[in-house]
């Protein structure tokens, strides 16, 4: 494995991973030992293929430690017992059931906590924008919701209010399937009146997060879940947005992670930011819903193709 300045370059998936290592890995993010950054860590555990390697190399045992666990390593161990306990889902970036195209990101989450059904392989795509939403937008992010399910793509969007909010219910009202990337821990509720909501989508759809179950919102969260929005999905589709909105963040996110992004005309006529992005390559702008199924179809084709190469290579 290489480590790249912004994250690791994984080699080492599939390898044998257990419990011991899941605790290990735990106590390595919350203490940071050396002030090692999240990226920087799990880019050595990959490179190891050990959490426990590092943790010894790291933690060097004396003679005053006996054969006692590190406190670190104890508060660990029973954290992941009662999260498993309290029905919360919990990998790491080396389980097997960790989303696989969250590992094709260089910024990758080490760890992510679940709930509802997680599906391997899963096709979606994002539906983001602002919180203080138009009506038109509102109506743009139902109907594009409704018709990523009608093509069989799972609607994914980050529960905030406005247009998050209406492309997860639209998803849901549709009959189709809904992803919920928190800016929080899952013990959250945030926004509070959309509680019920996240609670359907726990029911029928998933939930995801990165951070640890009882993390409150910051300022740093959603942008960091924003990045994880773009990694899960096909394609970020920016319904509404202004000029510093989390939808911006993303849409910038996924350039950078190779994902195509789609514009609305109401997004590129109301702010200076997308000019940044419209010489950029997978980056198209929809001067209506009808123009932007018919890009999201075209991305999902392409992408049907690449999967199909894929597969006949590892079959040979």
């Amino acid at each position: 494995m290489t480590a790249s300045r912004d994250g690791p370059t994984l080699t080492h998936v599939g390898t044998a991973w257990n419990d011991a290592e899941r605790v290990a890995l735990v106590a390595l993010l919350r203490s940071r030992p050396h002030g090692l950054t999240w990226p920087q860590i799990t880019a050595e555990v990959d490179r190891r293929a050990s959490a426990s390697a590092l943790w010894d190399e790291l933690h060097p045992p004396t003679l005053l430690d006996g054969d006692a666990e590190a406190p670190e390593l104890a508060e660990a161990r029973a954290d992941i017992e009662a999260w498993r306990t309290a029905d919360l889902g919990f990998l790491t970036f080396l389980d097997d059931a960790y989303p696989a195209q969250l590992r094709e990101i260089h910024d990758l989450p080490p760890v992510l906590f679940h709930r509802g059904t997680l599906m391997s392989n899963e096709t979606g795509m994002s539906v983001v924008g602002s919180r203080a939403a138009t009506p038109r937008g509102l109506d743009v992010a139902r109907t594009i919701a409704s018709g990523l399910v009608d093509r069989g793509i799972s609607v994914i969007a980050g529960l905030a209010a406005g247009i998050d909010a209406a492309a997860h219910v639209a998803a849901l009202e549709a009959g189709g399937r809904t992803v919920a990337v928190l800016g929080t821990g899952l013990r959250r509720y945030y926004p509070a009146e959309n509680r019920g909501l996240q609670n359907r989508i726990a029911a029928e759809g998933l939930m995801l997060s990165q951070f640890w179950p009882d993390a409150p919102p910051t300022k740093h969260t959603f942008p960091m879940r924003n990045t994880v929005m773009s990694g899960y999905g096909r394609a970020t589709i920016v319904v509404e947005a202004g000029e510093h909105s989390g939808a911006r963040i993303q849409a910038r996110r996924a350039v950078a992670h190779g994902r195509p992004v789609i514009l609305t005309d109401l997004v590129v006529k109301a702010n200076k930011w997308p000019g940044e992005l419209l010489d950029r390559p997978g980056v198209y702008v929809a001067g209506s819903t009808a123009e932007a199924m018919s890009i999201v179809e075209s991305i999902s084709s392409g992408a049907a193709e690449v999967d199909a190469l894929l597969a006949a290579a590892a079959g040979r």
